[in-house]
């Protein structure tokens, strides 16, 4: 008789814990995700509307990365330039694949393909991303976000802008508290990395730059890391050849 009163207080408290649970992690989901970003944009709404339009936006309308790098070709040639450089595309973000992306960094082993999360430019999400794993695990990778335009370069081809930057860790964003990757604040080594790498692979047949954000030293993306950036874009030439 004892035992099973035990054992029914047991799993009374154990739904009573579950109940909490649940309760906590919606209040925690209700107030990071909807109610603390409406109160970023409304302190710094001036800030936002102020932004040069060469910074990407968070889907809650806060500032992102800026763009800082480009390339000329076909979806096509870029998809193939990124495989021939050694970089994986990456998934797009469902259930499945987060659940992936936990696993890989909490039990440290590899998610080459794991998601990045939406960006937006000029009010769309990113056509292309790719990533470049650093370790083990999906915690720390190099990665960048592509935006098909509509301007083309001198041949005919579209230019697409992208957003490179490093995830050095998983963590919870600094203004929202919403979970995320932070990234390393040197913004035009990760340009650099991209466009060497494609060049490496014999991808690009020159580069040039274009004027971005304008240079900052005290820039802040959308999980509230800290960046610094000379505010330029470099955007590489895709050899034609790169499509066989």
């Amino acid at each position: 008789m004892f035992s099973s009163r035990r054992s029914i207080r047991n799993r009374s408290g154990v739904r009573v814990a579950a109940s909490v649970i649940a309760v906590l992690l919606t209040v925690y989901l209700f107030l990071c995700y909807f109610i603390v970003p409406e109160l970023w944009l409304f302190r710094d709404r001036t800030h936002v509307l102020d932004l040069s339009n060469m910074v990407t936006t968070t889907e809650q309308d806060i500032p992102g990365d800026p763009i800082n790098v480009g390339l000329i070709g076909t979806r096509e040639q870029v998809i193939r330039a990124f495989a021939a450089a050694g970089w994986d595309p990456a998934d797009k973000i469902t259930l499945r694949s987060s659940i992936e992306i936990g696993l890989s960094v909490v039990l440290d082993r590899p998610d080459l393909d794991a998601p990045v999360s939406a960006l937006l430019f000029e009010g769309r999400k990113q056509d292309l991303a790719f990533e470049k794993p650093v370790g083990k695990s999906a915690d720390e990778r190099h990665h960048v976000r592509f935006w098909k335009t509509t301007t083309s370069g001198s041949d005919g081809r579209p230019l697409w802008l992208g957003s490179a930057s490093f995830d050095r860790g998983v963590g919870l964003s600094h203004d929202t508290g919403q979970i995320t990757h932070h990234i390393g604040p040197d913004l035009d080594a990760e340009r650099q990395l991209v466009i060497d790498d494609l060049q490496e692979a014999g991808q690009i047949s020159r580069t040039y730059e274009q004027p971005g954000i304008g240079a900052t030293q005290a820039g802040r993306n959308g999980g509230g890391d800290p960046y610094f950036t000379d505010g330029r874009v470099r955007v590489g030439v895709l050899r034609p050849d790169t499509v066989r």
